[in-house]
């Protein structure tokens, strides 16, 4: 970008202000920190300018927006055309109060709806299993059978709504239920529009949800790449998450590394199936974290799109642009939030909702203020939704496409994270000599990714400990102050009134209808094929929950075994 003369001459120039200008003031004022660094411990220089860039080729590495690479956003106009998704994560208690809270938000100006379910759900569990007891609905919406997604979804049209889902080993229900809905409302299949969670390498990687071991898990998650791609093509049925990871304690750079790499692992085991690249790809959606460190975040969000459109074109030969698109949500860090002083929450949310708008992302979830403590309250969500919105409307951050391409210090942070990142990427790949997919499964079985993410946590905290890394309100700027402030509160009956609706729902249905459908499922599974329509029949026919998981979980049962869990 530069040529050698005007580098010299920057050189120079910045060794006499080191010099004449800088170095008097340190010697007599010194500076805060003796290091500076993001939180993912990057050490940041105090000044960047052209030399730290001097190796970008502009053409190759930045380009223009909607262009390859795809450093600068994938659309051509980004916020200039339409804002991001606004998001917000709801779900507690029944249906019933899940849809009030889904109505609330749309009034209040969403643009998308996210659901989150409860522990049993999430695990494949019925609300009357054993195991379920004390849990039902209370960290998100309780779901059985399709009778819970038609009363989720009344009054909301499914053509005209996104909707997200964050659930993973029972995903492929839940994608069932919905596609059985929108049957059920007349709504052609290819217009329903939304994303799954659905990542179970994630799973063993960070957040530790599963059902069935790694491999057979796989093979379901690309069941539902191959019928989304057949039957609904505006539904991206994996979201590849990074969010977890990050959460887990994870640095910036092994959250898109190891997310970039369970991406791909997913785009080979889908070849393997013989689906086309430019076939799926195009349906594949990413999840990435927005923490504090303004200038490292953005810098992740642009190196990742760099990164994904140079390995899909040279690694798996996609040809279609849609297919070298990373396209990803966001979701502020609520591992940042505090119980202390909640308040200062809003200031956390509203710089990581900064970054990810900053780093172009195509949806964002804005964390309340009070999930530190509790379920979101009314006003928190509000607060959290107009948070977004003073950003794309008063801010000007959406009015420039990658406001900060060209910034000496953001163009070399996203060097630094591309260089790691793809550091990471290349030992996973030999792991699996050669293969991505067969790495990030050795990596698992190896605990590989457990003691990366355990060692940079535990660094971080030490540097919480030490005062190195400020949480203010935690370790300075501690307060005298009420911790028990009003928070959303599950009611207590909201189980009785789950378990009332789940026992009138197997009264009515057809038992024997029921049976069979189960049986098919397992059919499917014993031939090899691919279990979506047999699990889509079997909602239809209000099997549960538990007994479409309990066929899957008979058929693997040996990994709980193996790790101890049986």
């Amino acid at each position: 970008m530069y040529d050698e003369d005007d580098l010299r001459e920057i050189r120079q120039g910045k060794e006499e202000w080191e010099e004449d200008t800088r170095s008097p003031v340190l010697e007599r004022f010194g500076e805060r920190k003796e290091r500076f660094a993001t939180v993912s411990n990057l050490e940041v220089e105090d000044l960047y300018d052209p030399t730290d860039v001097a190796d970008i080729d502009y053409e190759e590495e930045l380009g223009y927006p909607g262009e390859d690479p795809y450093t600068r956003g994938v659309y051509p106009t980004m916020y200039r055309g339409r804002t991001w998704t606004m998001r917000q994560f709801a779900g507690f208690g029944t249906a019933e109060e899940t849809n009030d809270r889904f109505h609330y938000l749309i009034e209040n100006g969403q643009t998308g709806l996210s659901t989150a379910f409860d522990m049993p759900s999430l695990m494949g569990k019925d609300s009357d299993d054993p195991l379920s007891d004390g849990e039902v609905g209370k960290e998100g919406v309780a779901v059985d059978t399709l009778r819970d997604m038609e009363i989720l979804f009344d009054g909301i049209d499914l053509d005209e709504v996104s909707t997200s889902f964050t659930i993973n080993p029972s995903a492929p229900v839940i994608f069932a239920m919905y596609v059985a809905l929108a049957d059920q409302q007349g709504v052609p299949r290819d217009e329903i529009r939304g994303t799954f969670q659905n990542d179970m390498l994630k799973e063993f990687i960070a957040q530790k949800e599963w059902v069935i071991p790694p491999e057979p898990s796989l093979h379901t998650v690309t069941d539902t790449v191959e019928f989304a791609v057949e039957e609904t093509p505006n539904i991206k049925p994996i979201s590849i998450s990074g969010y977890h990871i990050r959460e887990a304690g994870s640095t910036a750079v092994q959250e898109l590394a190891f997310t970039l790499a369970d991406g791909f692992a997913y785009v080979e085991d889908a070849m393997e199936r013989g689906l086309d690249v430019d076939e799926f790809a195009p349906q594949l959606s990413f999840f990435f974290n927005s923490h504090n460190s303004i200038f490292e975040e953005v810098a992740k969000f642009r190196a990742a799109r760099r990164i994904y459109s140079t390995v899909m074109d040279e690694w798996y030969g996609a040809e279609s642009e849609k297919s070298k698109q990373l396209k990803f949500h966001t979701q502020t860090a609520g591992q940042s939030l505090t119980a202390q002083q909640p308040l200062n929450n809003i200031v956390r949310v509203t710089i990581q909702a900064l970054a990810g708008v900053l780093g172009g992302t195509q949806s964002l979830h804005t964390n309340s203020f009070d999930e530190a403590l509790a379920l979101p309250s009314e006003q928190a969500v509000r607060v959290a939704l107009r948070t977004q919105q003073i950003i794309a409307e008063e801010s000007g951050a959406a009015d420039i496409i990658d406001p900060l391409g060209g910034s000496f210090a953001v163009e070399s942070l996203t060097e630094e994270v591309e260089e790691k990142t793809m550091a990471y990427i290349e030992e996973i790949k030999e792991m699996g000599d050669g293969s991505v997919r067969d790495g990030v499964l050795e990596g698992i079985d190896r605990g590989y990714f457990h003691r990366e993410i355990q060692e940079a946590s535990y660094e971080y905290q030490e540097r919480v400990e030490d005062g190195e890394e400020i949480v203010v309100g935690v370790n300075k700027y501690d307060i005298e102050e009420d911790t028990k402030p009003d928070i959303l509160q599950v009611d207590e009956e909201t189980q009785n009134r789950q378990l009332a609706r789940l026992e009138e729902v197997k009264e009515e249905r057809d038992d024997d209808a029921v049976e069979a459908a189960l049986d098919d499922l397992q059919d499917a599974i014993d031939n090899d094929e691919n279990v979506m329509p047999a699990i889509v029949d079997a909602v239809k026919e209000y099997a549960t929950m538990g007994e479409i998981m309990d066929v899957f979980e008979a058929e693997h049962g040996a990994y709980q075994e193996k790790i101890g869990l049986a």
